[in-house]
């Protein structure tokens, strides 16, 4: 089997597609996971119950707008975020901003997951260090996400059921020993906070996920699938995990998701903990490639494998991982929460209402090809997203609403008012050098 490239500067051909089924499982898996139980055993120790349950509402409104609507553009283009944002408002130069812009917060998701992945090892085999388990869990991962999607999906196939069975479990073992109704009236246990911090953690826990949709929704044959595993999973996976988070904080009166998790079910705990860390952090690792490849690609002309990309961006978030970026946690959600959602309100305006450059996707989606020429820079998207970021940072802070959704629709209607008044252009347009066919498809292909 060869480490694969999986079309990191080309559109998905159709040849390429799987059935929804397969999509949908990496989609449930990502957002059912150990930071979304995580998330909620914070909520729990900010927020009640009934609390905890809107911030999980409001927060998962605004991923399901992203994630539907940024996904469905990806199925249909057949094109990664970071390609398909060349298109839809940012240009090529903009473009390589925005890769780097998810690349390094996918790192620093990389950097978080890997740490739990590396406690939780350590739980099975203290006599290692945390960051030597760090140094080689990360490298594990690394080397599984270079061989593509193909490998990813089965991945899903084994740690996502596992870890349900094990959430279950410890939830059926700790809810025998409580009083059920009480942990619903339950207060919080630690620092209160408000609905709407809650809500933009909850948003800023999966919007990097939502933002980067169509690097995975590339693969989906219709758009209607899009939508089916969106709605479904951040539903299911937002509110059964959220709130089982929520509840089992309340049980056990701890604030630690690991701890819960392995003092509820031990071992088998770990082992299953340590599976569904692999599984959302192949997501992090592999799109975070895809916007790096990108970047280089606009920025020096020199297209740069997929799989190469990977090694060197795996070993970056591994050692962030060894040396604690876990600790920063909770910062690090609400500073996703406010500036990642503007880029999919700009790419939504774009894509969906103003179609600036939809004409020229849509011709050469026909050719099963990337366009012809395209934007080398559009001042005015920096600038609205810039604008957009701040203000939800602010109003976050002054307690206005949800930071996280006032940054997207700011950056929506901003963008669509300087289209309008004829501010969204290009510097200029410049022919397109695309992946010649077949080079995409291993790690042979890297070139200068």
């Amino acid at each position: 089997m060869t480490p694969q490239d999986d079309y990191a500067l080309s559109r998905v051909p159709e040849k390429a597609r799987v059935g929804w089924g397969w999509v949908a499982l990496q989609q449930f898996g990502q957002i059912s996971d150990l930071i979304t139980f995580s998330t909620g055993v914070i909520l729990g120790a900010g927020l009640s119950f009934w609390g905890a349950f809107w911030a999980l509402t409001l927060g998962s409104v605004v991923l399901e707008l992203v994630a539907v609507f940024v996904g469905i553009a990806g199925c249909r283009e057949g094109l990664s975020t970071s390609l398909l944002a060349r298109w839809t408002g940012f240009g090529r130069y903009g473009s390589a901003l925005l890769g780097l812009i998810i690349s390094i917060s996918l790192i620093g998701w990389f950097g978080i997951q890997n740490g739990v992945f590396a406690l939780g090892m350590n739980g099975l085999v203290p006599g290692l260090d945390v960051w030597v388990w760090s140094l080689i869990t990360g490298l594990l991962i690394t080397v599984l996400v270079m061989y593509g999607f193909r490998v990813i999906k089965w991945i899903a196939v084994a740690a996502v059921p596992a870890f349900q069975i094990v959430i279950a479990y410890s939830v059926i073992t700790e809810f025998g020993k409580v009083d059920i109704g009480a942990l619903f009236s339950s207060g919080p246990l630690g620092e209160p906070m408000t609905i709407a911090a809650g809500a933009t953690l909850v948003a800023g826990g999966y919007m990097a996920g939502a933002t980067i949709m169509p690097d995975m929704n590339r693969f989906n044959r219709k758009p209607v699938d899009v939508v089916k595993q969106s709605v479904l999973s951040i539903t299911l996976g937002q509110y059964v995990m959220g709130l089982i988070g929520v509840l089992l904080a309340y049980a056990v009166k701890g604030e630690d998701a690991v701890t819960i998790l392995t003092t509820t079910v031990g071992v088998v705990g770990v082992i299953t903990l340590v599976a569904a860390v692999v599984k959302i952090n192949d997501w992090n690792l592999y799109s975070s490639s895809l916007g790096i490849t990108n970047a280089i690609d606009t920025l020096t002309g020199i297209k740069v494998n997929r799989v190469w990309a990977t090694l060197v961006i795996g070993i970056a978030g591994t050692v962030l991982s060894a040396v604690g970026i876990l600790d920063r946690f909770v910062d690090f959600l609400m500073i996703l929460g406010v500036t990642l959602p503007p880029i999919a309100g700009i790419i939504v305006a774009e894509y969906y209402i103003l179609k600036r450059w939809r004409p020229a996707l849509d011709e050469s989606r026909q050719r099963g090809a990337l366009p012809a020429t395209e934007p080398t820079f559009v001042p005015v998207t920096v600038v609205i997203w810039a604008v957009a970021a701040w203000f939800g940072w602010w109003s976050e802070r002054e307690a206005l609403g949800i930071g996280s959704l006032n940054s997207l629709v700011l950056a929506g209607v901003l963008y669509l008012i300087a289209g309008k008044i004829g501010l969204v252009r290009a510097i200029s347009e410049v022919p397109v050098v695309e992946t010649p066919k077949g080079k995409e498809e291993t790690c042979e292909s890297v070139s200068t």
